[in-house]
């Protein structure tokens, strides 16, 4: 056991406790696994991150740090808000990179390159992988978000190092309304990044079965009475994300995902080059993801982040 830098920062929001909280410990040498997944439960945030000196492959590569990643349940190989909230706090606490307005971070993914675009912070969406769902398991997770087919307007496989399946159903109402069974959602071992465009918040009620009919309504009901979105929300997508296999039943704000959603969304001409997501407006966040595509196509993901804690913890 030893006294270790600590700092919790938000992750995407300029306003402190409306994004996505994370624990950086900013001296992980000498930890174990176990020390680590031990940790990351006891925060119950859903991450924590330990900065490490990047292996002698990463430092070739010119990576300026390691950085472990654990949710409460299992390490991940990268995710989006960990990214950005350890690159502030390393940062802040007196990293120098190598090359200056720019960050090269070694992760499980490899290395995953940040730099400043439009006065934020943004990384590099790692390459994406991606495929029809098996049309037995979207059939099962639609049962499990209450969903019906026919509010779906596209679903895909995506894996970028994390694993979602990714679906962008019809009205950001209904979106807001899901309350999803995280039971069956462990079972079928899935993770599920659900998105809705802002246009057409309207209801199009154009189910023909009665059932489907109460179903949306009465969810929508829910979601008026219960969203905290504000007026003239200026964001051109609403997300929410289930991630029930790796102890976290919804993520306030996703970086991984909306990085996925963003290569998936772009390349099928479903949202623009350039766009910002909205996440975590149930859970009384106002996280906002800002996405761009370069001429050369790489996706960079983007977004604010405010520290809150800094400190010592002992480990």
């Amino acid at each position: 056991m030893k006294t270790r830098t600590f700092q919790q920062v938000d992750v995407f929001t300029d306003t402190a406790f409306l994004g996505n909280p994370l624990a950086v410990v900013l001296d992980g040498e000498g930890l174990s696994d176990a020390q680590m997944q031990a940790f990351a439960r006891w925060t119950q945030l859903s991450e924590t991150t330990f900065v490490l000196q990047p292996t002698p492959e990463g430092a070739a590569g010119g990576a300026d740090y390691r950085v472990r990643i654990f949710t409460p349940g299992a390490e991940l190989p990268f995710a989006g808000h960990p990214t950005l909230g350890t690159a502030h706090a390393w940062l802040s606490a007196g990293g120098q990179p190598r090359q200056s307005g720019q960050l090269v971070q070694e992760c499980g993914v490899g290395l995953v390159s940040l730099k400043s675009v439009d006065g934020r912070w943004a990384f590099a969406a790692p390459p994406l992988q991606r495929q029809t769902p098996a049309p037995a398991l979207l059939a099962e997770v639609l049962v499990a978000l209450g969903l019906h087919a026919d509010e779906v307007l596209a679903a895909q496989d995506l894996n970028n190092g994390p694993h979602w399946l990714g679906l962008l159903i019809d009205s950001v109402d209904s979106l807001l309304a899901l309350e999803p069974d995280h039971a069956a959602l462990k079972r079928l071992n899935t993770k599920v990044g659900v998105a809705a465009k802002r246009e057409g918040n309207a209801s199009s009620l154009d189910n023909n079965l009665a059932d489907g009919l109460i179903r949306r309504a009465n969810r929508e009901a829910r979601a008026f009475a219960a969203s905290t979105r504000v007026a003239n929300d200026p964001t051109d997508l609403e997300v929410r994300a289930f991630a029930a296999p790796v102890g976290v039943a919804e993520d306030p704000v996703t970086g991984s995902l909306n990085a996925s959603l963003a290569q998936w969304l772009m390349a099928e001409g479903h949202m623009p080059g350039s766009y910002s997501a909205r996440q975590g407006t149930v859970l009384g966040r106002a996280g906002q993801v800002f996405l761009s595509q370069d001429a050369q196509g790489q996706v960079w993901v983007g977004g604010d982040v405010v520290g809150c804690v800094q400190g010592l913890v002992t480990l």
